[in-house]
């Protein structure tokens, strides 16, 4: 081992970071550290040498300044294959530095604090070590840099075995370290630029950074001639899709996760035991039951023809018995917070049915993001929801006890539904589903439609509508099928003349003053 090689330390997050110094220490290194992770090593028996020591400087201005130094970033920045450069730090007194490890001020954290204060983010954004991040990286030639607690064994491993980081695993790194310093400044430039003239936060940002990292090349995108790719955001909310882990089946296609997505975020919404199918973006089947079985025969029973290539979402653990109910059905994918082992045994039969689980939680993303044309449409999370108590009668008849039951069903559901959207429910599942019209009265004619064909009755029944009708014709199609009880947002200039129908036809209706577009 060459004992002349440097290793610099200087870490925030200091998991793990004990062990890997005696490591490298035992690999011949001399280590460099500063302030608290001197301190730490020392304490610890690691030989360490101040970073102040070794550059001749003092640290400054409250610690502002300990690495910003000649010392340090020509010992990072020399080329090992260039003479010259070499020559160079020679001739000045600096040592090659040959790896650091280097985690930073924890901003993010920081910022989360709801009680966070300007003048704390502004100190903990760090100035030193994503000069030394960014150095080391762009000299992944001759440098190892390490950001990630998660990559010390793998460069110990290295190291222990050939005495030395291999060319392909530096250049890993220093790609991992510039997207990590990318998404550090990007948080400082999200929060400073969220902040008003007074410094009072905003919803959004004057600059929007955000980050992801790609899961998986896809084959193709919606379509054959498109190509497509899958990533996932740099912090992950709990409970997304995103978080999926494969238990069997084929790759997934950029469609099934869309579709997953949709299916997966409405069967979340329900505290019963919940299946959800799904078929381009729409819930074509949903029920609620004392059972994952009980729940699934309901929602099958609403439109087979649509659930056949199907993706079923799950709120509770698949067991055996609904997995070979299933079976009578082709699906695409599969979901559930988790796939019982006798479950397992029976899908295995399945070799190309895609089977996941993900956990179960209900946590939203911050932003929720279109793309058009040359920008990027941004808005929060519809996470709204609604209670009983919540909501407006606005007609003579009150709905039953059991209506009112069926009609949150139905607001939940007609949610999920692309716009315009009718949602005929009874009992605790879907009878008829209208999406994604021009028309809210073709919505309606179609959800009949496909309760017909499912040999579905829609008499008594109640019907959900996204947002409100703008005429009676509306509302008159869905009494007409049979819906017996209505909810919807109001709002419209005649939500008067529409309440005179529904109590001219002896129905029930209740305002939720709450609209559900889904485009």
């Amino acid at each position: 081992m060459n004992a002349a090689r440097l290793a610099l330390i200087s870490v925030s997050d200091k998991a793990g970071i004990v062990e890997l110094a005696r490591a490298l220490a035992a690999l011949g290194f001399s280590i460099l550290s500063t302030g608290g992770t001197a301190r730490l090593l020392d304490k610890e028996g690691v030989r360490v040498t101040e970073v102040s020591a070794h550059t001749g400087l003092p640290e400054m201005l409250d610690g502002r300044v300990k690495t910003l130094h000649p010392r340090i970033h020509g010992g990072l920045l020399a080329r090992r294959d260039s003479p010259a450069h070499m020559a160079a730090i020679r001739e000045a007194g600096i040592a090659p530095i040959d790896l650091i490890v280097v985690n930073l001020y924890p901003f993010q954290a920081t910022v989360a604090d709801p009680d966070c204060r300007l003048d704390d983010a502004i100190e903990n954004i760090d100035i030193g070590g994503p000069a030394m991040l960014r150095g080391a990286a762009k000299n992944y030639t001759g440098v190892t840099v390490v950001v990630d607690p998660a990559d010390y064994g793998r460069v110990l491993d290295e190291l222990r075995a050939a005495g030395a980081v291999s060319q392909a695993t530096r250049f890993a790194l220093a790609k991992k370290v510039f997207a990590h310093t990318a998404a550090y400044d990007g948080a400082i430039a999200n929060y400073l630029s969220a902040l008003d003239s007074q410094g009072k936060p905003r919803e959004f940002p004057d600059v929007l950074n955000l980050q992801f990292h790609k899961l998986q090349d896809m084959r193709y995108g919606e379509n054959p001639h498109q190509a497509a790719a899958f990533y996932r955001d740099d912090k992950p909310v709990a409970g997304g899709l995103a978080s999926y882990r494969q238990l069997q089946g084929k790759e997934l296609s950029y469609n099934n996760i869309g579709d997953a997505d949709a299916a997966w975020e409405c069967v979340k919404s329900f505290p019963e035991p919940a299946c959800v199918i799904v078929k381009h973006a729409n819930p074509c089947g949903v029920a609620v039951g004392e059972s994952l079985l009980a729940a699934y025969d309901k929602a099958f029973k609403t439109d087979p023809v649509s659930a056949f290539g199907g993706i079923l979402a799950f709120n509770r653990a698949l067991d055996r018995a609904t997995a070979e109910t299933i079976g009578r059905q082709f699906a695409e994918v599969i979901i559930a917070p988790r796939v019982e082992r006798e479950a397992r045994e029976f899908l295995a039969g399945k070799q190309n049915l895609r089977v996941l689980e993900v956990p179960l939680a209900h946590d939203a993303n911050r932003y929720d993001c279109k793309r058009v044309g040359g920008g990027l449409l941004v808005q929060g999370p519809d996470s709204r929801t609604i209670e009983r108590a919540g909501l407006r009668v606005v007609t003579k008849m009150p709905p039953s006890d059991a209506q009112w039951t069926d009609l949150l069903f139905a607001w939940r559901v007609a949610k999920f539904v692309k716009s315009n959207a009718i949602v005929f429910c009874r009992e605790g599942m879907t009878v008829g589903v209208g999406a994604g019209q021009m028309s809210r009265v073709d919505s309606a004619r179609i959800a009949a439609v496909k309760a017909k064909n499912a040999n579905l009755s829609l008499a008594g029944s109640v019907a959900a509508s996204d947002a409100f009708f703008p005429f009676r014709d509306g509302l008159d199609v869905v009494i007409d099928a049979g819906a017996a009880a209505v909810i919807q947002p109001g709002g419209s200039m005649r939500d008067d003349e529409v309440i005179a129908a529904a109590d001219e036809r002896g129905v029930a209706m209740v305002f939720t003053g709450v609209r559900h577009f889904r485009h």
